[in-house]
């Protein structure tokens, strides 16, 4: 049977919906800040641009709460209710929380962690910001729904559950998920069947998370830590794409690589950790992993450009004490394949990308 005309483009967009909302609830935090300390306005006029991005910001967190999955608590949508109850009662696991990837009802575990990580970063960077209007405690629950799912879908040390669901069969049917009654069938990589790429992804998240989690709650940020370090351990142990070892995904989340991935988890388990084998790690694969000096889009598919910010930080803060020469020469290069990055998204860059929407001013 023939594919429908331009199916695979139309999945990949309906699919999106909730990595974009991560990255779009980032820019709005960026243009909060960037307008909250604007000095050559008034007050009032201040306030009133502080206003429309707040505004904004609460309609972006809002999203997660519509696509979360499980029994609901403290429900803030009147129309959703509690969906998919049973997750993973097959093998005797709660899959039960974790979101929608969009308007469908599969979790997907590759974007969904990638989700977790880009939320927990807008959180450690902004969440001053956040608490100000209020959705410092909204961005924690919904953190803290997928990393609940992602502690469940690790069982054991070389195992993690990365989807939820029958993507061919959920995209026939639109209907609600507190309705569902078709079957969820569970998708996992092994050590047979390896996924680096989500693997480490995966361990990025709850690296990231657990830095979030430190101060509020300690026990929950440690268990958050264990699993992040045995899944990067599983990740590079067993090296491969999930996408080759699943071609079922290939329709869906495709993966063309994992290095990038392998960088990202290992940059915030440093971060998270302290621990020189991390610093480590990304210095004596940088030459092979990094594509230095060929900056790429920051995406769920590919986070060089990410990681390549997020060690720029170590080059910039550590002391030159705690790093070795070949450790400072490879956090150069990390932070000047980030500043080539930078400079392609800056308008007025001599080096500006001409591949660019056109800007909407608020007024």
């Amino acid at each position: 049977m023939e594919k429908e005309p331009h199916k695979d483009k139309r999945l990949v967009w309906r699919g999106l919906i909730l990595v974009i909302m991560a990255l779009v609830l980032a820019a709005v935090l960026i243009s909060f800040q960037k307008y909250f300390h604007r000095s050559n306005s008034s007050e009032a006029d201040a306030n009133q641009v502080v206003d429309k991005y707040a505004n904004a910001l609460s309609i972006a967190m809002q999203f997660f709460d519509v696509q979360k999955s499980g029994k609901l608590v403290n429900n803030k949508i009147a129309w959703r209710g509690d969906s998919a109850l049973g997750d993973g009662s097959e093998v005797n696991l709660d899959l039960s929380r974790g979101m929608y990837d969009a308007g469908d009802h599969v979790k997907f575990g590759f974007p969904m962690a990638f989700t977790a990580t880009v939320l927990s970063w807008a959180i450690l960077e902004y969440g001053n910001h956040m608490n100000m209007v209020n959705e410092l405690d909204n961005a924690h629950e919904s953190l803290k729904w997928i990393t609940d799912f992602l502690i469940n879908a690790h069982p054991s040390e070389n195992v993690l559950y990365i989807q939820v669901g029958d993507p061919e069969l959920d995209h026939t049917c639109w209907e609600r998920p507190e309705a569902m009654t078709g079957k969820r069938p569970l998708t996992q990589v092994n050590a047979s069947y390896p996924g680096t790429d989500v693997a480490a992804e995966s361990a990025a998240a709850m690296a990231a998370a657990s830095l979030v989690f430190k101060s509020i709650d300690s026990a929950y940020s440690g268990t958050l830590l264990k699993h992040a370090k045995q899944l990067f351990k599983f990740a590079d142990s067993y090296r491969g794409s999930y996408s080759i070892s699943i071609p079922g995904v290939q329709d869906f989340y495709n993966s063309t690589g994992f290095v990038d991935e392998l960088l990202w988890g290992a940059a915030w388990l440093y971060h998270a950790t302290g621990e020189k084998s991390y610093l480590t790690y990304v210095s004596t694969n940088g030459n092979a992993f990094a594509n230095w000096g060929n900056p790429s889009w920051f995406s769920w598919e590919n986070k060089l450009a990410g990681a390549q910010v997020l060690l720029s930080r170590v080059n910039f803060f550590s002391s030159k004490e705690d790093i070795s020469t070949e450790e400072s020469l490879s956090l150069q290069s990390y932070r000047q394949t980030a500043e080539i990055f930078l400079c392609g998204l800056l308008p007025e860059s001599p080096m500006a990308t001409s591949q660019r929407t056109a800007g909407i001013v608020m007024k």
